[in-house]
């Protein structure tokens, strides 16, 4: 069934700008840096009145926090045309996917409440194996498509890379799942867990984004019943809840009714976990985003 269905596109290779030197974020050897980064949908009237959050306010510091943990993989949500041309030039070196195209976004301008999923990787460290797209609804080859009263069109994008060093394979797989409907959030990931299902059990998949739900919710709670899949931060510093990592653009003085941490790092596979952060920085009452970063360090067994 579902699992028939992939977009494999090879057309991803050329852009603009090559790493300049002293640019490049060299890794240990085998040790693979991946960050999950909701950078804030850009142009919000809510945000307007506040300077600290404009995004031409704040993008320099958002570019600084992502490259002073020297990723090898950076995950982001909520990227439109602004804040992707802008990280797509500043993020000298890495090579983008999954913004641009029908089979991303049925528009071809202009903001409908599809902020894309964007993967960028190193292209000196990495060889580009393949890498998809599919929509998080009952008809997942139609772009901007919705099922399970979704609030907004929700997709996975998903890239296949081959690290230079080793030869070893791995995949990134890169969603942000509806913000108001559970009934959307459960389905939305069980078709992700049905798709990488297809991929043998050892076979690396590491999944980032921004899942809307608690360690204790039903969606997440789903992703545990599937066998082999485990959590970044929490094989580092143990299961619990760690608060919220969405924070209003407010830091540690934001005090929600529930505090929930809603962004993760899971992994699959023959995937050993070295050490994992939430990514806190600010430069006074600025901050990169209205969430804190993630940003986790990985060897492939």
């Amino acid at each position: 069934m579902f699992r028939r269905i992939l977009i494999i596109t090879g057309v991803l290779l050329s852009l603009a700008g090559t790493a300049e030197a002293g640019e490049k974020a060299e890794s240990d050897d085998g040790i693979h840096r991946v960050m999950t980064c909701n950078i804030r949908i850009t142009g919000l009237e809510a945000d307007a009145p506040y300077p600290e959050r404009v995004w031409e306010n704040r993008r320099d510091l958002c570019v600084e926090t992502i490259l002073s943990r020297r990723p090898d993989i950076i995950c982001l949500q909520e990227a439109i045309y602004d804040s992707y041309a802008y990280l797509k030039e500043k993020l000298r070196g890495y090579v983008p996917y999954g913004f641009a195209g029908p089979e991303m976004d049925p528009y071809t301008e202009g903001y409908h409440f599809i902020g894309k999923n964007v993967i960028f990787f190193r292209r000196d460290r990495y060889e580009f194996v393949s890498a998809g797209c599919y929509w998080l609804s009952e008809t997942p080859l139609i772009g901007g498509s919705c099922s399970w009263n979704t609030t907004r069109a929700r997709h996975c994008n998903w890239v296949r890379l081959r690290d230079k060093r080793s030869g070893r394979e791995l995949r990134v797989l890169d969603v942000h799942l509806d913000h108001k409907s559970d009934e959307a959030r459960r389905e939305q990931i069980r078709m992700v867990m049905d798709e990488c299902a297809q991929y043998a059990p050892d076979f690396p998949q590491i999944l980032c984004g921004d899942f809307n739900a608690g360690i204790d919710s039903a969606p997440i709670g789903y992703i545990r019943t599937v066998d082999g899949w485990r959590e970044m931060y929490e094989s580092v510093h143990g299961s619990g809840e760690t608060g919220f990592t969405a924070h209003a653009f407010k830091g540690e003085e934001y005090k929600p009714e529930k505090s929930h941490r809603i962004d993760f790092i899971f992994y699959r596979g023959d995937v050993e976990v070295c050490d994992a952060e939430i990514v806190r920085d600010r430069k006074g009452a600025m901050y990169p985003s209205d969430h804190y970063f993630l940003f986790s360090e990985f060897t492939l067994r």
